[in-house]
């Protein structure tokens, strides 16, 4: 009998090995230059991808091809052009789904302009790996449409759709399975998301007091074990609760690395029986001053400010939303980089302006030439508020007109038109149904569907939405 130590080394080389060899493969893949069989057609490996989770695994899937002699071509669904797929012979459509059933941003013109036509794509074969949470009523519901949309084509299924709840192990391990066979290896990368780090509560304060709405509280974190933490504004931060050690909760960050920690924006959510919320609850109220927290940085490519570093910046956003606006006016302000536009959406001025101060220093640095403070709860004149769309005629005193971030950009259409015209990115960060929702359809009536797609295309139209 082998000795447990001789065992356990092994295994640890074998781990070891295989994660030097995804490694390497995937440095392969990203350079585009491997050894591959003669007369073996490229696979085309798509994704659609609104934090990141399926570019990686597009990625992992084209490193375990490039590593068995296989061409594979890794691309975004918003640069593959319908031509391309009709002459293609294999490929893997790897696509999350945001929100109720929607495409990620990327794949909006993908949807809107390809799955809107009929294609020729008798000549295709695919897989879909659809990723999605259960939690929500239409789990996977770009991939379920996009899977429908290639069988209705003609295009054949070389197995069938595999869905992802909430990054199920086993369901990637299904999807890893079939990547064997068209490999000819069982021995497949682990895909296996990055580890929790140590990190302890440094801060909490309660931003408004008072407010008609849920507490605010502005959060600190620093790393127990004492490395230094890297992100770029625009990133997640993935917190587990002792309550669901097996779902993260992701926020985002409200900081830069110079400041030294992990900072948040966290509203303190109740649910209908009074309880608190499990990811909000623990960060507000459960987890004691000083205590330890699970947690771990994850890049968010879709919102970090990439080529539009020089560009000027149009920030929307409501909330808790201000999280990732703010750590982008940290950035540009580290960077001396002036000229960019807030449009911030709360409650009440009195409660809810969070971080005023900050604002007020940015404008008077020029770091903000633009800021458009709307509190839906306080009082807008009528004629105002029928100027942008948002209310027919006189309203009663007991219901007073409400104005919102997207009831601003109507009214600042023109504006828009010029900022873009000289450059400008647009983010938004905030809730997805109400605000996000409807600043797309303003965005959309000032500007244009196909102008809007063409501005999401070249990452000028970024959305970090929950």
């Amino acid at each position: 009998m082998m000795p447990v130590f001789f065992v356990t080394g092994w295994m640890m080389y074998l781990k070891r090995r295989r994660r030097e060899k995804e490694a390497a493969a995937m440095k392969v893949a990203a350079s585009g230059h491997v050894a591959t069989l003669e007369g073996v057609p490229e696979w085309i490996v798509a994704y659609a991808s609104q934090t990141g989770g399926a570019e990686r695994f597009a990625w992992q899937t084209a490193a375990a091809f490039h590593a068995s002699g296989l061409p594979a071509k890794v691309i975004g669904l918003d640069k593959l052009e319908l031509d391309e797929l009709e002459n293609a012979e294999r490929a893997l459509f790897i696509v999350s789904t945001h929100g109720e059933g929607d495409p990620p941003d990327m794949a909006r013109g993908f949807l809107r302009k390809i799955m809107g036509e009929k294609a020729a794509l008798a000549n295709l074969h695919f897989g879909v790996l659809a990723l999605g949470d259960s939690a929500y009523a239409n789990f996977c519901g770009f991939g379920r449409k996009l899977d429908a949309w290639l069988n209705e084509q003609g295009a054949r299924p070389l197995f069938k759709r595999i869905d992802v709840d909430n990054l199920d192990a086993a369901a990637l391990d299904e999807w890893k399975s079939e990547l064997s066979h068209f490999a000819r290896t069982d021995d497949m990368p682990d895909w296996k998301a990055p580890a929790f780090e140590r990190w302890r509560l440094a801060g909490r304060r309660h931003l408004n007091p008072g407010s008609a709405g849920n507490p605010a509280y502005h959060i600190e974190l620093e790393p127990l074990d004492g490395a230094a933490a890297d992100w770029e504004a625009g990133d997640l931060a993935q917190i587990l609760a002792p309550a669901d050690p097996d779902r993260a909760r992701d926020y985002s960050i409200s900081s830069i690395p110079a400041d030294g920690r992990v900072q948040l924006l966290v509203r303190q959510e109740r649910r209908t029986d009074g309880t608190l919320g499990v990811g909000s609850g623990w960060l507000t109220d459960g987890a004691a001053l000083g205590g330890e927290i699970a947690m771990r940085l994850h890049p968010h490519q879709n919102f970090r400010l990439g080529e539009n570093v020089d560009r000027p910046l149009i920030l929307i956003g409501n909330g808790t939303g201000l999280a990732g606006l703010r750590a982008h006016l940290k950035a540009k302000a580290l960077a001396g980089k002036t000229g960019n536009w807030l449009i911030f959406g709360e409650r009440n001025a009195a409660f809810d302006t969070y971080y005023a101060d900050e604002l007020e220093a940015w404008q008077a640095q020029g770091i903000l030439e633009r800021v458009d403070l709307v509190f839906s709860r306080d009082a807008v004149p009528v004629a105002l508020l029928e100027a942008a769309g948002g209310a027919d005629g006189e309203t009663s005193p007991d219901a007073p007109p409400r104005r919102y971030v997207q009831d601003q950009l109507r009214l600042s259409g023109d504006a828009v038109c010029d900022w873009i015209a000289r450059g400008a990115a647009i983010y938004v960060c905030g809730s997805l149904e109400g605000m996000a929702t409807g600043v797309d359809d303003a965005l959309v009536e000032i500007l244009g569907a196909d102008a809007l797609d063409e501005l999401t295309q070249h990452g000028r139209y970024r959305r970090d939405v929950y």
